[in-house]
């Protein structure tokens, strides 16, 4: 318990005694607002310790302590670390912060043939983030964890980051967005480490993907760990977002779990995932996001895979569903060619999830395609396919947006500054 001196006078003496401090002088109370309109932002998120409150109507926070640094975030707005006495945490204004990134695998980090034209693109066509693989599909790990597992599970055996944490400082001196991507549940080389966590097939014996991939359980709680920590590590290195792909049961018929599979027992199992991550990671004041397919924002169940988009928006900050025109082979309704209806397919489906989600805070930035189509004749997606895409997702008033490129490879004659630089007002 701190003290405080406090003089008091009785019976014409002078006593100096020492007594506890009051709670209102343990206590932060402010307003976190808009840095640029001066707006107040409701449902941002201020963390001290590991505890963590979310703003009111008004934008209004109250916090017990004052011994540590203040942490605050709001999707659409850059993360704040406000310092212990410093007295900014009455007014705290965000900088709006809308992410336009590229991805790089395990590989592409550490190839300089494909890093420094990524680089070249963001700077060159005013983008502002990067995706960087940290867990990747096939369960490498590219930098030294220090976790026991990744080790016995030889997931460290692709080093392309030595050093995590200058990788990120040398980054976000550049100014850019940095979000980790970590594949969860398909992980063949901890499958390898650990087969008592599997998906198995229905005669026992470990389950295959149409890659030849094992994936792990997500019944399996006692997995968690694994991946959390990893999501911890990249934390700790200064990532401003965890972003979680294949939080999903797979996609297929006849796997075999630990559990009863139902609708309602898979839905549990992934936003109880997801709930955990966002327990674990608190004291970080990371923001949070889960990649979908494209049809999630259309199916009203959980698509078969534990994904049902009215749950997933209560645990995360993002959602980013994956609107590869070319994933979409049924087409939506009114449109069977994906591929002539380009803008169409992105703007309708986050128009789809935005309804469906409009009670909740959650915030979406798509994975738009930026590699050539693959289902309805092979076009090439270049310039003028990326730009309708942008548009779409602008106009839906998306946080930003992210171009998938498995190979890697971009380009200023496809992304152009005129597209990254095409604005639309968020829309909360």
């Amino acid at each position: 318990m701190k003290h405080a001196w406090r003089v008091v006078v009785a019976l014409g003496a002078v006593f100096t005694l020492l007594l506890p401090e009051t709670s209102i002088a343990e206590t932060r109370d402010g307003t976190v607002v808009d840095g640029s309109t001066g707006t107040p932002i409701a449902n941002a998120t201020v963390t001290l310790g590991g505890g963590a409150v979310v703003t009111d109507a008004q934008g209004k926070y109250s916090v017990a302590g004052g011994t540590v640094p203040l942490q605050v975030r709001a999707p659409g707005y850059r993360r704040e670390t406000i310092a212990a006495g410093d007295e900014s945490f009455r007014t705290i204004r965000l900088t709006p912060l809308a992410p336009k990134a590229l991805y790089l695998t395990v590989y592409g980090i550490g190839a300089p043939f494909l890093l420094d034209p990524a680089l070249e693109v963001i700077q060159k066509s005013g983008l502002n983030a990067l995706v960087i693989d940290l867990k990747g599909d096939r369960g490498l790990i590219p930098y030294p964890s220090a976790l026991p597992l990744a080790a016995k599970a030889g997931a460290l055996k692709l080093r392309t980051i030595p050093d995590l944490k200058a990788l990120a400082t040398s980054l976000k001196a550049r100014g850019i967005y940095l979000i980790a991507r970590i594949v969860v549940f398909k992980d063949d080389l901890l499958v390898n480490a650990r087969p008592d966590w599997a998906v198995r097939a229905s005669g026992g014996a470990i389950w295959k993907d149409r890659e030849g991939l094992a994936w792990i359980d997500p019944f399996r709680k006692e997995a968690w760990d694994y991946t959390l920590g990893v999501a911890e590590e990249a934390a700790a290195a200064g990532f401003d977002e965890i972003q979680f792909d294949y939080v999903r049961f797979p996609d297929a018929v006849g796997p075999a779990y630990s559990q009863t599979s139902t609708e309602t027992s898979r839905v549990e199992a992934i936003t109880g995932f997801v709930r955990e991550a966002r327990r674990r990671l608190a004291p970080y004041n990371v923001f949070i996001a889960l990649d979908t397919f494209g049809y999630v924002c259309w199916n009203r169940n959980d698509t078969g895979i534990g994904q049902r988009l009215e749950d997933l928006a209560t645990v995360v900050d993002y959602i980013s569903p994956m609107l590869y025109p070319s994933g979409f082979q049924f087409g939506i309704p009114g449109h069977t060619n994906p591929i002539m209806h380009i803008y169409e397919i992105v703007h309708r489906s986050l128009e789809e999830c935005k309804s469906r989600t409009a009670t909740t805070t959650v915030r979406y930035r798509p994975w738009l395609q930026a590699f050539p189509d693959y289902a309805f004749g092979g076009q090439k997606f270049g310039a003028v396919e990326i730009a309708k895409q942008v548009k779409a997702s602008n106009d839906a008033g998306t946080v930003g947006w992210m171009l998938w490129n498995p190979r890697n490879v971009y380009s200023t004659d496809d992304i152009k500054p005129e597209v990254a630089n095409d604005k639309a007002p968020a829309k909360r």
